[in-house]
């Protein structure tokens, strides 16, 4: 261990005469680091986004083969008997659900110019019940049977259009918005929300596309779904809202995780070669002291290791660079995209979370161990006699 150490301080005290290929080596590994925790931070920010605020106690209930809130339906003698189901909490005789209706409409990106589907939801009285974490925070709630809106903090910030106070021109409707909304991050925030009946005048539905409830606790979710699903009149998928928009961002989620590992495979390639050119140089440019170290009696070991432990450096600190340049650019930073379970775009921030810069240091301290491991036998197994007659 003290050939080892005194070897290894040798090394690195010699780093500053190396320093063009060094900070080539740092550069590339920093590239890839902050790519690999750029992209996933995409996939985090949109778990996040579906996952937040979430209720062990409120479910989510969509027609049986449905995938989403697009394709399912319910009519209102359905809506009213899974309303009165036992298992609900309950302000009247009446339990605390919400039916909903759920369309898209076309607005412009304000980055782009172009239009792109976002949610409209029709809404009751009891949908800013079943989410506790709803808030206004501009405006004004519409008042029913209007053409008023209120539109998400996040639909607000990535669409034209959606400014209190202005009318929003939708086909042959002219609405009102009056009022932003936020609910912790939820994915609600890119919807506009609307009175359901005017909804449901608008855009001729007769009843509803999503039921969201709160039952009286959490495990009352068997007694719920028994008395519902044993009625013949229904045909229903009961899930605990924390599970259904888990399922509902796997699909981006995994699309996204599989792109970010591609793209941070292939550029690992790149930053190995890299390292590899930087540690032959670096063993090339040390042969003759390299040499004298096994003349005066230094093991192989103490060599290997110290090649390694250099090569290891400098792409801990690339990683560690990449992970804080993707952290400054990315993290917060919100951007629209589509949801590919809905088909409308969904409002999210990038989260580069503390997971995300380890996983990219572990992958940067991987590039070094397998970019320095050849160059470091290679010292090793260096000739003495040879090594010393090199200028």
């Amino acid at each position: 261990m003290g050939e080892v150490f005194a070897v290894t301080i040798q090394n690195l005290r010699s780093l500053p005469q190396r320093a063009s290929a060094s900070i080539v080596a740092i550069i590339g590994v920093a590239g890839v680091v902050a790519v690999l925790v750029a992209v996933l931070s995409m996939a985090r920010g949109i778990e996040q986004t579906f996952n937040a605020g979430s209720n062990d106690a409120n479910v989510v209930v969509t027609r049986s083969g449905s995938s989403s809130e697009l394709d399912s339906g319910f009519s209102v003698e359905q809506a009213r008997i899974i309303g009165e189901a036992p298992g609900l909490a309950r302000e009247s005789e009446q339990g605390l659900s919400s039916p909903e209706g759920y369309a898209m409409v076309d607005l412009t990106k304000r980055s782009t110019g172009t239009t792109a589907n976002v949610p409209m939801r029709g809404i009751t009285p009891a949908a800013a019940k079943v989410r506790p974490n709803f808030q206004i925070v501009e405006g004004r709630m519409f008042e029913p049977g209007r053409l008023e809106a209120i539109a998400g903090i996040g639909a607000a910030g990535q669409f034209e259009g959606l400014v209190v106070g202005q009318p929003l021109e939708l086909g042959q409707q002219r609405w009102d918005i009056v009022g932003l909304f936020q609910a912790s991050g939820q994915s609600v925030e890119s919807e506009v929300w609307v009175d359901v009946p005017v909804f449901q005048s608008v855009f001729n539905r007769t009843g509803y596309s999503v039921i969201y409830a709160t039952l009286e606790n959490p495990d009352a979710l068997e007694l719920f779904e028994t008395a519902l699903t044993a009625d013949p009149r229904l045909s229903i998928n009961i899930q605990r809202e924390a599970d259904y928009f888990e399922a509902q961002s796997q699909v981006m989620t995994g699309l996204i995780d599989a792109v970010g590992v591609g793209i941070a495979f292939l550029m690992s390639l790149g930053a190995i070669f890299g390292a590899l050119n930087t540690m032959y140089t670096a063993v090339a440019d040390r042969s003759r002291e390299i040499a004298t170290l096994r003349a005066l009696g230094f093991g192989r070991l103490a060599i290997i290791v110290s090649v390694l432990v250099e090569a290891v450096l400098l792409a801990f600190t690339g990683g560690l660079i990449g992970g804080l340049i993707a952290w400054a650019l990315f993290n917060g930073f919100a951007v629209s995209t589509l949801n590919f379970s809905s088909f409308t775009q969904l409002v999210f921030a990038f989260a580069v979370t503390p997971e995300l810069l380890v996983q990219g240091i572990v992958l940067a301290v991987i590039i070094g161990v397998v970019g320095g491991l050849t160059p470091a036998i290679r010292a090793a197994r260096m000739p003495i006699t040879t090594a010393l007659r090199e200028v």
